[in-house]
């Protein structure tokens, strides 16, 4: 069986957040001699692109609406991460540093999803199945199924992962020229509130829709910004299925990344001396227990909480505490957390910005990591923790609350009712009297470091559905 991957993202050639992880573990766990597995993103021009081989394999020219765009497929040679690895470069729109918050990102992402069906329609052979991941490719089910260009790869069995509902690609029909030619009687797939909906047509038009979590996937169906009534339509072809980590990227006592490697039976002594030497780089006391938060700053993630969290605990706690926070985002949330630092220095820290090496330090080092989000498909950051044996303090939201169960109830972490600062610094303090039972600490956190959440297991669970899939065509 063949497999293409689709998306905007991939560790490590370009990463923002959780899509990335997802798209350069999952893939290498899938490949396999009865699989092969390619994955696709566009080509930016960033530190990977420069610093790895690549060949041509096609070249063509993309037509969007009025406009012509020269692009080529370029393979990644050597095959490094586990998995073939396409870049689709289309010179005079992905020729940037980020990945995203351009204002022509419509026209980007759509010629995109264009240059890449228009590869795979002049390959020699087709894939079985086109996996597509959120709505940057969300309208290549619709285009594969009802654009005349695309007629040859009509029977190609097409899946749409969500791993974001609240982003859905909307723009306006005065661009409804861009797409391929189409019969306007099928504009009702593409349409819902009088506009273009990317995510939307993924939903209608593809075989399969999953989203990264089984609570993730009820969540939408009461509340996911107006798909709410479509999703519930669909339930028939739409299953939630947990996302997973590479654990061989994620191993404490391999991660090179690491000031000190170590493994279970030795994790208290090991944790401690990363803490020294993350405490020492961030001025602060590796003997007081470290909380952390990596992750983007923005409302969705609970981090405009962070500012009076800090001032609470801190104060409350009378600074017998640490509290470092890894992140970029909303520059108000930035700023706010960058002016607390003279206020509390020697127990509170920020690294504003994406440091990879840094957050495999952090994850090492803390005691506890705060994840207050208010929304979370999934989540990684909490599977990270627990496999370096770092307690998770979580919402009980989407992803979250499928993986982390309250300690009182014999769980693997600390959960709160609400994202909210006063719910975040009640859990801030039940992990404070936590700390100082050190067996029983000890205890939870040997615990998550034993919970296997690898992929593994998770990526047969695609497989499975690949293959019903195409049984399911078969039988139709």
């Amino acid at each position: 069986m063949e497999i293409f991957h689709i998306g905007a993202e991939c560790y490590p050639v370009a990463k923002v957040g959780g899509l990335a992880d997802v798209l350069g573990s999952l893939p290498k766990y899938q490949n396999s001699e009865n699989y092969q597995v390619r994955v696709v993103i566009p080509c930016y021009q960033n530190i990977f692109r420069l610093e790895n081989e690549f060949e041509c394999v096609h070249w063509g020219k993309i037509k969007l609406g009025n406009f012509n765009f020269p692009f080529s497929v370029l393979k990644e040679t050597t095959n490094k991460l586990g998995f073939e690895l396409y870049l689709i470069e289309i010179p005079e729109l992905f020729d940037r540093p980020n990945i995203y918050n351009y204002e022509d990102d419509i026209e980007r992402f759509l010629s995109f999803q264009i240059a890449t069906l228009d590869w795979i329609i002049g390959r020699n052979s087709l894939p079985d199945i086109i996996h597509c991941h959120d709505h940057h490719t969300g309208l290549i089910p619709f285009m594969k199924k009802y654009c005349p260009k695309y007629h040859k790869l009509k029977n190609i069995n097409t899946l749409i992962t969500i791993h974001n509902g609240l982003y859905q690609g909307i723009f306006s029909f005065n661009k409804l020229y861009y797409l391929p030619e189409f019969d306007l009687i099928h504009i009702k797939e593409i349409e819902r509130w009088n506009c273009i909906n990317s995510l939307s047509a993924g939903i209608k038009c593809a075989d399969e829709v999953t989203t990264v979590s089984p609570t993730y996937l009820k969540e939408l169906n009461y509340s996911d910004n107006g798909l709410e009534t479509l999703l519930q339509s669909v339930q028939f072809k739409s299953k939630g299925i947990l996302n997973g980590i590479d654990t061989d990227v994620w191993d404490t006592n391999k991660d090179k990344m690491l000031d000190c490697n170590f493994t279970v039976e030795n994790s208290a002594e090991g944790k401690y001396k990363n803490k020294e030497k993350l405490c020492l780089q961030f001025n602060m006391n590796p003997m007081l227990p470290l909380f952390s938060f990596i992750g983007r700053l923005y409302n969705e993630k609970g981090a405009d909480l962070l500012p009076e969290i800090i001032l609470t605990s801190l104060i409350k706690q009378k600074k017998q505490i640490n509290i470092l926070i890894l992140g970029y985002g909303d520059p108000v949330i930035e700023n706010q957390l960058l002016e607390l630092k003279p206020i509390f220095k020697g127990n509170y820290n920020v690294y504003i910005g994406y440091n990879e090496e840094l957050a495999h330090k952090t994850y090492a080092s803390s005691d506890y990591i705060l994840i207050p989000s208010r929304v979370e498909p999934c989540g990684l950051n909490q599977l990270y923790a627990l496999r370096y044996g770092t307690i998770p303090i979580v919402h009980k939201t989407g992803g979250l609350k499928d993986t982390i169960v309250d300690f009182e109830e014999n769980g693997n972490g600390i959960c709160h009712q609400e994202s909210t600062v006063s719910d975040v610094c009640c859990a801030i303090n039940r992990a404070l009297d936590l700390y100082k039972n050190k067996d029983k600490f000890t205890k939870i956190r040997k615990k998550g470091m034993h919970t296997d959440h690898s992929w593994k297991n998770i990526s047969q669970e695609y497989l499975q559905l690949y293959n019903l899939i195409i049984t399911r065509r078969y039988e139709n």
